[in-house]
């Protein structure tokens, strides 16, 4: 997770799984193209993190969906589909004026929850909830890394860690 002391895109390369039980996984992106200047560098570091791990380019779909509250929708639709073996959710949510942002983050978060309690497949929750955009472009590629980093490593992790219960 990500804290002052620790970069997000720092993870143990030896700790991941083998690149040959990536290489077969399909992989589907949901991005939120609300404050894009932030999650369009949070999927581009998803997308290179799952690549650079052993997932094919063509096994990993993006989705565009117009907010972060839109992403819990499009997720349940994927899980659906069945196709996937991870999802991973990118929005960013950053405190303004209003309780806009408490509702926005509390429904998302529920949403990702109950997906997550119910699903055959991961949703990985790569959703920033800052109070400035300088805190969330630190975690978009900025001086604490890139979350999007983090919720590929978490989606490699959590296929290869239940592959077997699968079966």
């Amino acid at each position: 997770m990500a804290t002052k002391y620790h970069n997000l895109s720092d993870y143990d390369k030896n700790l991941m799984p083998p690149k040959a039980f990536v290489s077969d996984k399909h992989f589907a992106v949901v991005v939120a193209d609300w404050n894009s200047n932030v999650t369009f560098a949070l999927l581009e570091g998803a997308v290179s993190a799952l690549c650079d791990n052993g997932a094919k380019e063509s096994a990993v779909d993006v989705f565009h969906v117009p907010g972060t509250f839109e992403l819990t929708y499009a997720a349940a639709k994927l899980q659906q589909h069945g196709v996937y073996d991870a999802i991973i959710v990118i929005g960013c949510v950053i405190q303004g004026d209003t309780p806009h942002f408490d509702y926005v983050c509390q429904g998302v978060t529920q949403g990702i929850t109950q997906l997550n309690a119910e699903a055959v497949a991961p949703v990985i929750f790569s959703v920033l909830t800052t109070n400035t955009m300088e805190q969330a472009l630190d975690r978009a590629g900025g001086r604490l890394g890139n979350k999007g980093v983090e919720g590929a490593v978490t989606a490699i992790k959590m296929i290869y860690n239940f592959a077997e219960i699968k079966k």
